[in-house]
């Protein structure tokens, strides 16, 4: 089956591109490949709060994605960094999530990551201020967007993800989105503007998307950022409709470079083609040739599409 599969494919692929950037080497570089040669890490950063209460929400929504994505998706303990905002709060933590915490983090990552690995940054917590002034919650000093994003411009050659699922995190991530460096970067908030102060429902929603694959829509047994932002956006409006309530969030998505965050993002629109083609976990390494054929089929196909 599989090797039918790879000859009807072969034409199409013969003429067909992947979407690329030029790397610091001066040569093209495949945005998120899925390969038996990459490797998937990722980063959780739990910010401070306010109240014992909070505190341990957060907590405990961050060890649950930590170990999602050891279950479920393939990664090593190693290759997620898991920061909290208190000191010995969990075996699995691997330092505070404050300034100095995250520098040291990023620094462990940069020795193990190579060109064309793909690291998903996951923020949960509070956030505070407008526009460029917006602030991620910290112990000690709080990071505006644009400090954060000075933080990865040693990351160059991987493809990064962000999933800003704090309160007021539009600021933030707009400043993210515009100034963090390179290709091949998506960025979701789970709030479209200052006002949306409010703890979001969104990272419980996406969280639990992830586990057991819920947000797997085309039912590939692979969950890509696109199905995950998704599921959660979904899962918000349904709750905010049965509750009667008006929606306190709106979750959006930029993976074009332009900072202008799409509420529906979808393959072929202005935002969706890359988040569609970043998948949370690793390819099986038995089906990597033909992971590479569908990615490419499916590039090709979002390029003419525009």
């Amino acid at each position: 089956m599989k090797s039918l599969l790879s000859k009807a494919l072969a034409p199409a692929l013969f003429i067909l591109g992947p979407l690329t950037a030029i790397g610091q080497s001066g040569e093209d570089r495949e945005l998120f490949a899925q390969s038996a040669t990459t490797s998937k890490y990722a980063m959780i950063l739990t910010g401070a709060t306010v109240g014992q209460e909070n505190e341990a929400k957060f907590r405990q929504l961050s060890l649950s994605l930590h170990d999602i994505l050891a279950r479920d998706y393939g990664y090593s303990t190693a290759g997620i960094e898991l920061l909290l905002s208190e000191t010995n709060a969990d075996s699995r933590a691997d330092g505070m999530s404050d300034r100095d915490g995250i520098i040291a983090s990023l620094s462990r990552l940069k020795e193990k990551l190579k060109t064309g690995d793909q690291l998903a940054v996951f923020m949960l917590g509070h956030g505070t201020g407008v526009d460029d002034e917006a602030k991620f919650n910290l112990r000690g000093p709080d990071l505006t967007g644009v400090e954060f994003a000075r933080l990865f411009d040693g990351f160059a050659e991987q493809d990064l993800i962000f999933v800003n699922t704090t309160s007021a995190s539009y600021g933030f991530s707009t400043a993210l989105a515009r100034e963090v460096a390179g290709e091949g970067r998506i960025v979701i908030s789970a709030t479209r503007s200052s006002s949306e102060k409010f703890d979001p429902y969104f990272p419980r929603y996406f969280i639990e998307g992830l586990a057991d694959k819920r947000a797997d829509r085309d039912k590939n047994t692979r969950v890509s950022l696109l199905e995950a932002f998704t599921y959660a956006k979904n899962n918000v409006e349904e709750f905010y409709e049965e509750s009667g309530r008006l929606a306190a969030e709106h979750a959006g998505l930029d993976d074009n470079g332009d900072a202008l965050f799409a509420l529906a993002p979808a393959p072929g629109e202005s935002d969706g083609s890359l988040a569609e083609i970043a998948f949370i976990d690793a390819a099986d390494a038995d089906d990597d040739t033909l992971s590479a054929e569908r990615l490419a089929l499916k590039r090709r196909m979002q390029t003419l599409e525009r």
